[in-house]
């Protein structure tokens, strides 16, 4: 079985063609330090979170291998849990098993005192499988989560939380354009509200086959930015009773987007499984393109904050076909500066969608969810790291 392995100090630059970037070679210490692996199947995301006082990680799970069946991203058996583990003594331990079949995302968020996490599930099944799954949204009470909330949902991917005005929203992305059982559930990507009770249907989206989203604040004005593989990934903008199409982004391929702030400036980086990924750079008025990136592969990023500049962190998922998939990356971390933008690590990760930096006791970590062996198996840890500062 093939496992992640460390960051490399020696950077190949074919992939980061465009605006000329800096490489800084031969760093005295990595800044990811591994500290912890997690038995994972499948791996999906990763979200931690914090709740009376206690550090958690969950992460959802796909699918996990079949014996006797060929390797094959598109397979495995669905109906297994999402994981949910506990800081302690300095590691992270089982905690809970939650019914999460088909795991692809899990949110959590808070509304006044309570606290939920809301999970997506994009099938069923051991094969042939179902996308006409039932996403659930539980609430945590007495240090276990309990399911709260059931949506149907089709081929579900990711749930986003954010606040606007004082109202709660969650965002869903879903559905999928390809053969198989038809659509039964609701299939376009949509926002829900809170309703002081529960989340009731708030507006859908253009879309067809969606992967993500993020929201943010600038100059006044609320934009939520949505990923999708068929549909034109975009940026919708509220104008005050709903969110409607403001910036057109990527054609198609569309992962994951990632917004923050460097010295007064706003970037928005866009990661494309199939495509060119780019960070652009708001001119006031719009976002334009800064620089390329890199090219296929990108499926998502994580922004971590320093004085006066931070690190984007960039997994890089797959490249090739489906049928044949390499998944066997280097991902990489960037260090943002004023308007300069540098290659400072690189390191190994199998099928990853997802990441997430935290702090605990002072101490910043990354989690890295990975999904896939190089051999195209569901069985592969997924990674906790310590992040070491590199100024």
């Amino acid at each position: 079985m093939s496992t992640p392995g460390r960051p490399k100090s020696e950077y190949r630059s074919a992939e980061h063609e465009g605006t000329p970037m800096t490489m800084l070679t031969n760093p005295s210490r990595p800044l990811l330090e591994e500290i912890q692996r997690l038995p994972t199947s499948g791996a999906r995301a990763v979200e931690h979170f914090s709740v009376e006082g206690e550090d958690y990680l969950v992460i959802p799970q796909l699918a996990e291998d079949i014996a006797g069946q060929p390797a094959t991203m598109n397979g495995g058996n669905s109906d297994i849990d999402a994981l949910v583990f506990r800081w302690a003594d300095g590691r992270f331990v089982e905690h809970q098993r939650l019914p999460v079949p088909g795991g692809e995302d899990a949110e959590f968020f808070r509304i006044g005192d309570r606290s939920f996490l809301a999970t997506a599930s994009l099938r069923t099944g051991r094969g042939p499988y179902d996308l006409n799954a039932h996403s659930i949204v539980f609430e945590f009470k007495q240090q276990r989560f309990v399911p709260f909330q059931t949506f149907a949902t089709f081929a579900a991917k990711q749930w986003t939380h954010f606040t606007l005005e004082g109202r709660h929203f969650l965002a869903l992305a879903q559905g999928v354009v390809a053969e198989g059982p038809p659509a039964v559930h609701p299939s376009l990507s949509c926002l829900y509200e809170w309703n002081g009770s529960e989340f009731v249907f708030f507006q859908t989206v253009p879309s067809a086959w969606g992967y993500n989203w993020t929201f943010f604040e600038l100059g006044g004005e609320f934009f939520l930015g949505y990923a999708d593989h068929v549909e034109m990934s975009r940026l919708l903008k509220w104008n005050g009773t709903g969110f409607v199409p403001f910036q057109d982004l990527a054609p198609k391929g569309g992962r994951a987007m990632c917004f923050f702030e460097v010295e007064g400036e706003a970037w928005l980086a866009l990661a494309n499984l199939i495509g060119e990924s780019f960070l652009f750079r708001w001119d006031g008025t719009q976002f334009v393109q800064h620089r390329r990136l890199c090219g296929p592969g990108a499926r998502e990023f994580a922004w971590v904050a320093s004085s006066g500049a931070g690190h984007l962190i960039q997994l890089n998922f797959l490249r090739g076909e489906r049928s044949a998939p390499q998944t066997a990356l280097q991902s990489c971390i960037y260090r943002m500066r004023g308007k300069q933008l540098e290659l400072v690590e690189e390191f190994s990760t199998f099928g990853a969608p997802d990441v997430c930096a935290f702090t605990i006791a002072g101490q910043r970590h990354v989690a890295v969810a990975n999904s896939l062996s190089a051999e195209v198996r569901f069985r592969t840890d997924s990674v906790v790291y310590r992040l070491h500062p590199d100024d």
